[in-house]
């Protein structure tokens, strides 16, 4: 009977804490124009992330963003163009994430053969909303790697990257964990 390979190699171990660059998470700032429109594809009406008057009632004072805006936020420069373009105009059979992965503050890809990557969940733990005018900086970390063996016998692994988001004056605003499973 055959040994399967292992894909978690000292090399793949070796990324677990591995932390990228403490960078700005957005060349704008937190503002009204791009919250609304996020909000609106959320679908998500509440006042108080639009609406002055209303915000000032509420516990927060003043118009803030939702718990999530922070980390759908683009990370690179809009001279750069979209990486999501880029990656499917350098391979047409793209999984849309691939070709951007490294974008996420500057970690350095896990040494893997596996490129296929498919979401595995996210999680957000929030501190505190970010305000009206707030600049976004994040930095992000390889919290976990695990191996696992698909219903087909192929191996796997699960990464999971942990980025924190601060505002400008270094308050911590939220910290998300996004597990993807390499194939």
């Amino acid at each position: 009977m055959a040994t399967a390979v292992t894909k978690l190699t000292p090399e793949v171990k070796a990324m677990v804490g591995v932390q990228g660059e403490f960078v700005e998470a957005s060349w704008w700032v937190v503002e009204k124009e791009g919250l609304r429109r996020f909000c609106q594809a959320l679908m998500d009406p509440d006042p108080r992330y639009w609406d002055d008057e209303f915000a000032r009632t509420t516990r927060y004072g003043e118009v803030v963003a939702p718990h999530i805006y922070v980390s759908y936020l683009g990370r690179t420069s809009p001279s750069a163009g979209d990486p999501v373009s880029r990656a499917f105009k350098e391979d047409p059979v793209s999984d849309g994430i691939g070709g951007v992965w490294e974008a996420r503050g500057g970690l350095p890809n896990v040494p893997t053969d596996l490129k296929r990557i498919l979401n595995a969940g996210n999680e957000l733990e929030v501190y505190q909303l970010p305000t009206l005018g707030d600049r976004i900086y994040c930095q992000s970390r390889y919290a976990s790697i695990a191996e696992r063996t698909g219903t087909d016998g192929s191996p796997m692994l699960i990464v999971t990257t942990e980025t924190a988001y601060y505002n400008q004056r270094g308050d911590l605003l939220c910290v998300t964990r996004a597990s993807a499973i390499r194939r």
